[in-house]
């Protein structure tokens, strides 16, 4: 059976061009016998930037979930990401419906056994950076607490949630009244949340 396959492709400037990599990852999908039936590119888009912010992959990865892929196959392992736990949770779900992953400068491919064992050591590698970062998050937050800085959120200007009130009873959007105020959507989210609370218990 032919395998189908997905390209992806990215660069992280508008100066760059993704047609080395389209050609390349073209020839080997030739060599291998693979249908190319998607080609997928983020152009101008920087890998740390998560995947809501890069459409190209976000529309591959419901390619995917629509089972719609047996391989998807990418220059270099920074072109589906810059964080490794960003990379795993890509891999874990081509690794749930049954994709393979052909990584062409790496000479990854996750088809073969050599290629599911890289897979499983990028998990260990993965929880290591987990732990590492929460280490780090800890360790921060102690040195803040003992040099006496506040942790936590600031309190909210009660003049700025009165007005956040208002707008809500108005019934504008979350979004459009945190532009407006200059605020966090979190923010006008937490005062429409408790504006709930004290509406429950008044009943």
């Amino acid at each position: 059976m032919t395998k189908r396959v997905a390209i992806y492709l990215r660069v992280s400037t508008a100066e760059q061009t993704t047609e080395n990599q389209r050609r390349e990852l073209m020839a080997v999908a030739e060599r291998s016998g693979w249908q190319v039936v998607h080609v997928f590119e983020d152009a101008g888009v920087s890998g740390s930037k998560g995947r809501d912010h890069r459409p190209a992959l976000a529309a591959m990865m419901k390619a995917v979930n629509r089972r719609e892929i047996d391989v998807v196959a990418a220059w270099s392992v920074d072109r589906l990401g810059r964080s490794l736990i960003d990379l795993i949770e890509v891999l874990k779900d081509l690794h749930a419906k049954g994709v393979d992953l052909f990584l062409h400068q790496q000479g990854l491919d996750t088809s073969t056994s050599s290629g599911k064992a890289m897979f499983q050591m990028l998990g260990v590698f993965a929880e290591f950076e987990r732990a590492v970062i929460r280490e780090r998050v800890i360790a921060g937050l102690s040195r803040a607490k003992a040099a006496g800085t506040k942790l936590g959120r600031k309190p909210i200007d009660d003049g700025k949630e009165a007005s956040i009130r208002s707008l809500l009873a108005e019934g504008q959007g979350v979004r459009r009244i945190a532009r407006s105020l200059h605020v966090g959507v979190g923010t006008v989210l937490r005062v429409r949340d408790r504006q709930a609370t004290s509406v429950s218990a008044a009943e």
